[in-house]
């Protein structure tokens, strides 16, 4: 009876796990970034098995929803560094033009390059930009 309860569980599990992987990957966090380098400032970002590894920190990507219409995925992230525990939404969008992507946080959305492409310039805005999302007081 135990070993089919926790059979189950680790099934109903897998699902969250599959979603992360359209965005598996290691990526810059600016241009020239070195890629081998990942969670440290300058070097890259990885998302690998459903956890984010970010800069000093580690996120692993729960209760996924798919964005209707867009190539998007909306993750709660438990997120941990030496310090803290803290946990926040994200929406992970594929950026359409590279093979890079999009993390949108609560006010704030960088584009990071895939570390699998050229080291080139990059259309719009600039790999691991930071633009601050204007609120519609009217919506």
């Amino acid at each position: 009876m135990r070993r089919a309860l926790a059979s189950a569980l680790a099934l109903a599990a897998l699902p969250g796990l599959a979603l992360a992987a359209p965005f598996d990957g290691t990526y810059r966090q600016a241009a020239g970034a070195d890629c081998a380098d990942v969670g440290v400032e300058g070097g890259a970002l990885k998302i690998e098995d459903g956890i984010f590894h970010g800069v000093g920190m580690e996120c692993r990507m729960t209760q996924p929803v798919n964005v209707l219409e867009m190539d998007a995925i909306l993750y709660t992230m438990e997120c941990s560094n030496d310090d803290d525990v803290w946990t926040e939404r994200v929406m992970v969008m594929s950026d359409g033009e590279t093979d890079g992507i999009y993390m949108i946080w609560d006010g704030y959305a960088f584009r990071y390059q895939s570390c699998d492409a050229p080291d080139a310039e990059a259309t719009g805005a600039e790999e691991g930009d930071v633009a601050e999302i204007v609120e519609d007081d009217d919506a």
